[in-house]
């Protein structure tokens, strides 16, 4: 009786449990609101969607030579809207800045993007729940969904800088 207990024992810890496919995490309900400063708000996001199809470069700050994402984010502020950020997106996270309550996303905000408690990118919110970014290597600055699959799963909150 013994061996046979043992054996079934055995047996169940051999086989892994069937589990499903892992759970996605909820996709951001943003909330459109009004920006404090139309004005300045509609200078950033003509800027912005002016430089959609600019290519992609690592480290690149100009429309000659190409964004990264906190490039483009730090050209577009200080363009359009005389506002310096810092260089880098994990600075510009850290940046003094309005976080909105709830995901009530303004026009002009920007969206920060993360893995793994780590933000690793940042965007321009244009409203409609869409936001301008720079997202990678062989691409160019393009319009996304907030709520994408994948920009859904990793979306890590806002800060607001035209107020």
């Amino acid at each position: 009786m013994l061996p046979l207990v043992l054996v079934l024992v055995l047996a169940a810890c051999g086989t892994a449990p069937k589990r499903g496919p892992a759970p996605a995490a909820a996709a951001p309900k943003v909330v459109d609101v009004a920006p404090e400063d139309p004005a300045r708000a509609n200078e950033v996001l003509m800027r912005a969607l002016g430089l959609v199809g600019t290519p992609y470069r690592y480290g690149g700050n100009t429309p000659a030579g190409g964004f990264d994402c906190s490039g483009l984010v730090g050209y577009v502020f200080l363009d359009a809207a005389k506002v310096y950020l810092p260089r880098t997106t994990r600075e510009i996270a850290k940046f003094k800045a309005h976080v909105p309550p709830d995901d009530r996303l303004a026009a002009g905000d920007l969206v920060l993007f993360s893995d793994k408690g780590t933000v690793f990118h940042v965007g321009i919110y244009v409203g409609e729940g869409r936001f301008v970014h720079a997202p990678s290597t062989g691409g160019t600055v393009r319009l996304d969904r907030i709520d994408g699959p994948y920009w859904g799963r990793h979306y890590a909150g806002a800060r607001r800088i035209l107020y």
